[in-house]
C-alpha cells in the first residue's frame, strides 16, 4: 500500500471556503482534499462536491467547505492488503480513499490511478468496472 499511495496530503479546515479548497486542489493538481478539525479527519471535499453541491446550487466561492463536503469518510489503513482495498473501492464505488495509520492519523491518499500504476496484473480495471456502476452513495442523481 505504501508504494501505491500519494503522501503529499494537504488538509483543509471545514471553516475554510470552497475557493480555498479549489486553490489547494489546483496547487496539488488533485481533485480531492481531506478535511480535518482538531487533528481528526472529518470529511473529504472533491471538485465534484464544489461543482454539484455548491456552484450548481447557486452558492458562492466563500461557502464553507463544511457545508458541501462529504462527511461520511471511507478510509483504509496503510498496512491493508492492496487487493482487499481494490475490492472495497468497487464495493463502495469510490475512486479515492484516505489512508490512515493504525493511530488513525492521515498518512496519504490512495487513488485508482495510483493502483493502476503500481499494480501490473490488470486488477485495477476490475475495480474500475465496479466503481463505475450506475448509482451508489455518491451518485448526484
Amino acid at each position: 500500500m505504501n508504494a501505491a499511495m500519494t503522501r503529499d496530503v494537504r488538509v483543509a479546515n471545514p471553516n475554510h471556503s470552497i475557493r480555498e479548497a479549489a486553490t489547494m486542489m489546483a496547487d496539488l493538481d488533485a481533485g480531492i482534499i481531506s478535511v480535518g478539525e482538531h487533528d481528526r479527519l472529518v470529511g473529504m471535499i472533491t471538485d465534484r462536491d464544489i461543482a454539484v453541491r455548491a456552484v450548481a446550487q447557486g452558492k458562492g466561492p466563500e461557502t464553507r467547505i463544511g457545508d458541501v463536503m462529504s462527511a461520511e469518510v471511507k478510509y483504509c489503513f496503510e498496512d491493508d492488503d492492496i487487493d482487499d482495498v481494490m475490492m472495497n473501492l468497487g464495493d463502495i464505488q469510490v475512486r479515492r480513499l484516505p489512508v490512515l495509520n493504525r493511530d488513525k492519523r492521515l498518512v496519504g491518499i490512495l487513488s485508482l490511478g495510483d493502483i493502476a500504476v503500481s499494480v501490473e496484473d490488470g486488477s485495477a480495471g476490475l475495480a474500475l468496472a465496479e466503481i463505475s456502476r450506475p448509482g451508489g452513495a455518491h451518485s448526484q442523481t
